[in-house]
């Protein structure tokens, strides 16, 4: 069981920026208590109002599997609030290195 890193970009729809921003403050809780997660995080680019990153870190990829596919919130937000999302700027699934 190794450890899984995670950066996730999102850019909100022009006018969704407020909504988008709140509907992912409330994510960020529910997830720090999740059984498996070490870290989650949620930064929005000072430069860039309405691109919001995600910056996670599991005890494992199945812990972070179990969050994104059965998590309440995940699926509320996936169900209700990431209508407002133009686009995924970058995924990343990262490994240490060092």
């Amino acid at each position: 069981m190794s450890k899984l890193f995670i950066v996730v970009g999102l850019k909100a729809k022009a006018g969704t920026e407020n909504v988008l921003r709140q509907d992912l403050s409330v994510l960020v809780e529910p997830s720090r208590n999740e059984d498996g997660n070490v870290r989650y995080e949620l930064f929005e680019d000072q430069d860039d109002p309405g691109h919001f990153v995600f910056v996670e870190e599991w005890s494992s990829a199945e812990a972070q599997a179990r969050h994104h596919e059965h998590g309440p919130h995940i699926q509320h937000f996936h169900a209700n609030g990431a209508s407002n999302i133009e686009k995924t700027t970058f995924a990343h699934m990262l490994k240490r290195v060092v």
